[in-house]
Parts: structure tokens; C-alpha cells; sequence
């Protein structure tokens, strides 16, 4: 029987050498199996349908493409649940990989025993693995390893173990060289034995539960920054104390961000005395002046061994549990935001909103392309608002304007009556919407507005921006660093890799679950389409710029570097409006086309008279089309797919109108009930745009008449909602709001 050290080793080699020896394929096998037990009891999955997703990802597909088209493979596991297979997959793979590292440390060491070779096969924990590996694991010179080398383990050992009644008379034997007296030499094994405890696994998990039952984690203001301004924001902090398990993540993070700053200093701490008291029995066994060394040598352990490196842990891993709520409620945010309601393909009035230099405005046709841009006075005195008003019906009416997107920035509110004023003496049909310009700065700085732009200022490019969120804001928010978009807490404070990850995952998540028009679709946009990325986007839009538009999604085949593989995960995701083959405009994948045509001969129609006609679907039997590779699963979807090809399932948008009397923090009375929109949402509640310029805040407490565990249980992004005005603080500049239906008084 293979050895861990070998099967870590091929294991290794298989990833390397794709697999080309017959033994390695065996054991990745093993290994497979077990991780895929693993993950189906953590998870409370079936392993078949875990080994189904393990085998999917192994083979390059990804979770939009796994979730959507892989039903049958994986069960008809949603994405969400593949995302958490694929997350603990990458989890266990680094595991395995630190345990190769460990077996072969370890070996090259020596110190290799069977039994503890057995003891890192059969551990799954990273925690644990660390612990087995904590003696062995190579160190700075340590005050232990300094009196190993002057002689003194044997010393330590017989103490440790209680060996001699008289540890100080025996303690003469290793009194020479650097151990000047007995009471070196003591002090020497006390180190050794300090490093032995605080290296116990036992020791260790006792510790940690102590910790996870009983640790407080306090802040306290650095005095030289208390009456600083810096330090104003934090002043709730300045000495505050709490239960580590009921300290919330956002409270948590506010603190991290404070100690970062250098106003706070922060511990996480449980009481020692009787963290010690619980530890001693371990290795105390008898009374008298071993037990007094060894009860020194415990103590010195937990405070200069134990307890920091303890406290690190929870530190690190409660800053990562507030990173990944954190980070959960930004990528919730960043779909509902990505998912909003489109206006779709109308022709746009875009108005970025100014006082002193003016609004920016832009006309777009259509398909988002610039026609004509302009400054317009419309804020300031009633003489520049009433030709501001005359000079926007003109432009609306020189270009057919459909609809108009404002921009909720400074001055919004005032640019936006004007606006409507304006539109009102045009078309009463033309619908004005406000828009947020969140991450529209950002944008028109960028190389690709700059690329698609270049003759243009920063100021019309902002303009364009906000103009074609209202379009399609998936297609325009995509183009924008999903942390500029403004929609979390403490984005710049939280893991920033673990957030790019989620937030990718997020956006690819909603472009694939749109759908993308293959001939209008941008470089930024086609990148987030499944299998393909960057290069592969770019050479899309260079071949459709080179030959015109795509005509049927096999001609993607054409374009350079991209292979089956690659046309594969992509094609049901891309979508050809208007195409000769009516499945090219669907979310049927190509690969089913043939079941599709198979359908309408047997109904003997064509596919496009399937699609028209319910009378024709109704009758179609799907279990006669069930085969190995197709089942009811996808068959269901592709029958949901026929009855409306590529729908968008996007809601339909909404105008939306602050309470005209309302327009500064002065014009609020407490018990006031006002219409808003839900601009964020946090763990901690909601704020709500009501049109003062400052958002308020919707505490959790006030969401809804029960109880309320998850604001996004309650609300979603740019929702509608009316609110009662709680309180007004001025002077903190914060609005408290509730959504209850009774307000107490």
C-alpha cells in the first residue's frame, strides 16, 4: 500500500502532467472520492450529484454553464449550491497540497512515524493539520531550541514527567558551559517544557474552546488621537467591550478599520488565571517542586505562547467571518443592482446634474451610440431654469426623445423638476427617471472610455454613462469596478481578493443569467460571458467588426481561438436576435437543436411554427425525447424556453417621484411619511434615498412589523418604499427612518 507521502506526491504530478500515468489517475480517484464525501456531508448534498458538479469543474466548465445546461449530471443543483462545492473544492485542494508540504517536511526531518502519517491522511481540517505539524514545523531560534542545544531536553523530560523528587539536585548534572547554575539550567528545561504545552493539541483545543465560549473583544482610543478629527468617527468605539461571539460583523470591522487608522487598539482576550487553572491538570500529576516548575512553566506558556497565538486565530477568523458577511451583502447588492429593471433600446436624454459648470447633456440613439452633447444651466436662478427648460424641449424634440435619465447627484432634484418641466412641453408620454451615478466618475476616466471616447471630455463621458444604465444598466455596469459602484461596507477594509472573487462570480452570474445579445454586446460585457474572457471577447468584437454582424451562432466557431470547448460553454448563453435559425435568439443550447427540430417534424411543423404555436407544444410528449445524456430537466427547460425564446428576466422598470414639499434636512419632522428608494443595504438595515441629499437609515429593528433577521429578506436595491421619519440629527447628519406600518410614539 502507497504511502501518504507517495500518493500526495503523484497526486501532484497528475495535476502537472495531465495525467498520463495509469496509477495517478487511481489515485486523484481516491482522493476525489474522498473529498467528494466531505463535501456532500458538509454541505447536505447527494455525492452523486457532488461528484457530478467535481467532474464538471474538473473538466473546465463553469457554474453558470454546470447549473444551466448540466442539470441531469448534477442533479438540478442550482448555482448557488455548485458555487459552494466549487469553493470547498479549492478549500480541500489547498489542503491537500499544505499536507504534502507537511509529509515531507516531516520526513526529511526524520521524526516519520507511521502513526502520524496515518493522523495527516485522516485529517480534513486545516486547523487540526496545523497542530499535528506545530512541533515540527520549522522556527526561529526560540528560547526552547537555545536550551535543547545547551543540553537540557533530558532535564525537561524527566521534570515533565516527574521522574525525581528532588528535580533541583538532579538539575547539578547539566550545570557546564552556557548553564552558569541550577537555576539556569531549570529555567532552561521550563522553556522547553513552556514550548511542549503550548504545542499540545489537547492544550490547544481547550484553549480554543475557552476562547470561542468566553473571549471579549474590547477597543480603547489611543489617547494621543481621541480629539482628533480622524478619531470623531469612531467615538462609539473608544471603550467598548463586548462578547467576541455576538460582536456583529459590521461592528467588528468598524473597529479593524479603526485600529488600521491608529485611533483604536484592539485585544480579544479571555480570562488567564483560569485558562491556566484548566490546562496544569494535563500535565501536573503529583505534588511538590515539579509541580511548581511545571505550574511556572504552564503559565509562562499561555502568556507569552498560547494566548497570542490564540488570539491571532480568532482575530483572523472573526475578521474573516465579518469579511464574508461583509462581502455576501455587497455581492447581493451588486446583483439586485446588475439585475435591475432596463428601459431597453429607446432613444435617451442623459443629464449629468451641476450648479456651477452645469449640466452635462447628451442624446443617445437607441443602441447607446452619442448623437449631440451640451451644457445647460438648469440650477441656479428661475431666469437660467425657464431657458434651460425651452433649450431641453428643443434638443428632446430635435431627437426624438423617448426617455430621460438624471442623474442623482448634486442638484439632482432641482435639474430633475426642470427636466419634466421641459418633457411635459414636448410629449406628456416622455417618462423621466433618476439614475445612479455611483461609479459614473470612475467610468469616464477609465481606458475604455477613454478608448471609446477619445475626443470627449470626462464630463460627457459621465453623461453617456448614466444615459445607458437606464438602457440596460447590466450591459453599462459592467464596465465599472464593481467595488466603484457603491453599493457595501467596509469594500476597501474586507479581504480584497476573496471580494474580487465573489464579485466576478456575481457579475458573471448576472450576464449569464440575462443573456447577451452577441451583436451589440461589448468587450466588457462578452468577457463575464461563460468560457470566454477577455481575449476571446476582444477577438468576438474584432470579427464582428470585420465581417459584420454574426448571422448564427455556429459562424462563433469562425473566430480565432475559439475552440469547441470554448463555443461549448459560451453559445447558449449569447443570443442573435432576429436570426434565420429562431433557436439562435434563445437560451437553447445548440448542443439540443436537433431534439428541437426532431419535436416539430414529429408535430410536422417547422421550429419556428413550434414556437408560435401553444396548441402544438401541448401536445408534444417530452418523455418519448428522454435519452442517456438528456432528461427531464432539460427538457422542461427547453419547453420553458420555446414558450418565450430569450426573455429577459429583468423586471420591468418604474418611475419613481420624492415628496415635493421635501427637499433639505430642514424640511423633516419627525412622524413625516415620505416615498424613497433603497440606495444600500447592509446587515445592519437599509438606507433610503428621500430626496434631502443624505440618505437615511432603515435600522434593522424598523423594517417590518416582526422580527427581522436579513434586510434582504425585506428589501432590495432602488425598491420603492415609504417611510416615517424617526429622528433628525443635525448635527451627526444622520436621518433615522422606519418602514413599520405603526410607528410607536
Amino acid at each position: 500500500m502507497q504511502t501518504l507521502c507517495e500518493k500526495v506526491s503523484l497526486l501532484a504530478k497528475h495535476d502537472t502532467h495531465d495525467g498520463r500515468e495509469t496509477n495517478n489517475n487511481d489515485i486523484h480517484q481516491d482522493m476525489k472520492e474522498k473529498i467528494t464525501q466531505i463535501i456532500a456531508k458538509e454541505c447536505s448534498l447527494p455525492e452523486k450529484g457532488v461528484e457530478g458538479v467535481l467532474t464538471l469543474l474538473d473538466e473546465g466548465c463553469t457554474i453558470p454553464f454546470i447549473s444551466r445546461y448540466r442539470k441531469e449530471k448534477t442533479g438540478g443543483l442550482d448555482e448557488v449550491k455548485i458555487t459552494e462545492i466549487s469553493q470547498r473544492y479549492a478549500k480541500l485542494q489547498e489542503l491537500i497540497h499544505r499536507k504534502e508540504t507537511v509529509v515531507k517536511t516531516v520526513t526529511d526531518q526524520g521524526k516519520m512515524t507511521p502513526e502520524l502519517e496515518k493522523r495527516i491522511e485522516e485529517c480534513w481540517d486545516a486547523t487540526e493539520l496545523e497542530d499535528i505539524y506545530l512541533p515540527f514545523k520549522p522556527k526561529r531560534r526560540t528560547r526552547a531550541q537555545i536550551a535543547r542545544e545547551q543540553g537540557l531536553e533530558p532535564l525537561a523530560q524527566i521534570i515533565l514527567f516527574q521522574r525525581e523528587q528532588n528535580p533541583d539536585r538532579y538539575a547539578e548534572r547539566f550545570v557546564k558551559g552556557d548553564v552558569k547554575d541550577v537555576k539556569s539550567a531549570i529555567k532552561g528545561a521550563q522553556d522547553i517544557i513552556a514550548e511542549m504545552v503550548s504545542e499540545d493539541e489537547r492544550v490547544r483545543n481547550r484553549v480554543r474552546q475557552i476562547f470561542r465560549r468566553e473571549a471579549v473583544i474590547s477597543s480603547k482610543v489611543v489617547k494621543a488621537k481621541a480629539e482628533t478629527d480622524e478619531a470623531a468617527k469612531y467615538s462609539d468605539y473608544f471603550d467598548a467591550e463586548e462578547p467576541l461571539r455576538r460582536c456583529s460583523g459590521n461592528r467588528l470591522l468598524a473597529m479593524r478599520r479603526g485600529e488600521a487608522e491608529g485611533v483604536l487598539r484592539i485585544t480579544i482576550t479571555i480570562d488567564g488565571e483560569d485558562a491556566t487553572e484548566r490546562i496544569k491538570p494535563l500535565f501536573v500529576r503529583s505534588s511538590g517542586r515539579c509541580q511548581e516548575i511545571i505550574e511556572e512553566a504552564v503559565d509562562d506558556a499561555y502568556k507569552r505562547l498560547l494566548a497570542p497565538s490564540i488570539e491571532n486565530e480568532f482575530a483572523a477568523s472573526s475578521k474573516q467571518k465579518a469579511d464574508e458577511e461583509a462581502i455576501h451583502v455587497f455581492a447581493e447588492n451588486l446583483r439586485q443592482l446588475l439585475l435591475a429593471a432596463p428601459l431597453g433600446q429607446k432613444r435617451v436624454l442623459g443629464v449629468d446634474p451641476g450648479i456651477r459648470t452645469g449640466c452635462k447633456v447628451v442624446c443617445l440613439d437607441a443602441q447607446g451610440n452619442l448623437l449631440f452633447h451640451d451644457v445647460v444651466f438648469a440650477v441656479g436662478s428661475q431666469n437660467s431654469a425657464v431657458a434651460a427648460q425651452g433649450k431641453l424641449a428643443a434638443i428632446a424634440r430635435r431627437y426624438n426623445v423617448e426617455a430621460v435619465a438624471v442623474g442623482n447627484g448634486t442638484a439632482s432634484r432641482e435639474a430633475t423638476e426642470v427636466v419634466k418641466r421641459a418633457m411635459a412641453d414636448v410629449d406628456g408620454s416622455i417618462a423621466v427617471y433618476v439614475v445612479s451615478e455611483d461609479g459614473a466618475s470612475v467610468y469616464s476616466a477609465s481606458k475604455a472610455a477613454r478608448e471609446e471616447f477619445p475626443d470627449e471630455d470626462v464630463t460627457v463621458r459621465g453623461a453617456v454613462s448614466i444615459g445607458r444604465r437606464l438602457m440596460d444598466p447590466l450591459a453599462e455596469l459592467v464596465k465599472i469596478d464593481p467595488k466603484s459602484i457603491g453599493v457595501g461596507q467596509y469594500q476597501h477594509d474586507v479581504d480584497q481578493t476573496m471580494l474580487k472573487e465573489s464579485l466576478d462570480r456575481t457579475v458573471e452570474s448576472c450576464v449569464n443569467t440575462v443573456g447577451v445579445d452577441l451583436n451589440t454586446a461589448s468587450v466588457h460585457l462578452l468577457t463575464y460571458v461563460s468560457g470566454l474572457g477577455p481575449t476571446l471577447a476582444r477577438n468576438i468584437v474584432e470579427y464582428r467588426r470585420e465581417n459584420g454582424p454574426f448571422a448564427s451562432r455556429a459562424q462563433l466557431k469562425k473566430v480565432p481561438r475559439l475552440g469547441p470547448a470554448a463555443f461549448t460553454q459560451c453559445a447558449g448563453f449569447l443570443r442573435i436576435p432576429g436570426a434565420k435559425n429562431p433557436l439562435d435568439g434563445s437560451a437553447v443550447h445548440p448542443e439540443r437543436y436537433g431534439v428541437v427540430e426532431t419535436m416539430a417534424k414529429d408535430c410536422k411543423c417547422t421550429v419556428a411554427e413550434l414556437i408560435a404555436s401553444p396548441e402544438a407544444r401541448k401536445k408534444i410528449d417530452l418523455a418519448r425525447y428522454v435519452s442517456e445524456d438528456l432528461g427531464m430537466p432539460t427538457l422542461t427547460d427547453i419547453m420553458s424556453e420555446l414558450e418565450k425564446p430569450g426573455r429577459d428576466p429583468r423586471a420591468e422598470i418604474e418611475t419613481f417621484e420624492f415628496d415635493p414639499s421635501v427637499h433639505t434636512p430642514d424640511d423633516l419632522k419627525p412622524g413625516m411619511v415620505l416615498p424613497g428608494i433603497v440606495t444600500n443595504i447592509t446587515k445592519f438595515g437599509a438606507f433610503v434615498d428621500i430626496g434631502v441629499h443624505n440618505d437615511g437609515l432603515v435600522h434593522i429593528s424598523q423594517m417590518a412589523d416582526k422580527y427581522v433577521s436579513d434586510p434582504l429578506d425585506v428589501v432590495h436595491l432602488h425598491q420603492h418604499v415609504t417611510v416615517t421619519v424617526l429622528e433628525v440629527d443635525k448635527k451627526r447628519n444622520r436621518i433615522s427612518l422606519s418602514m413599520k406600518k405603526v410607528v410607536s410614539k
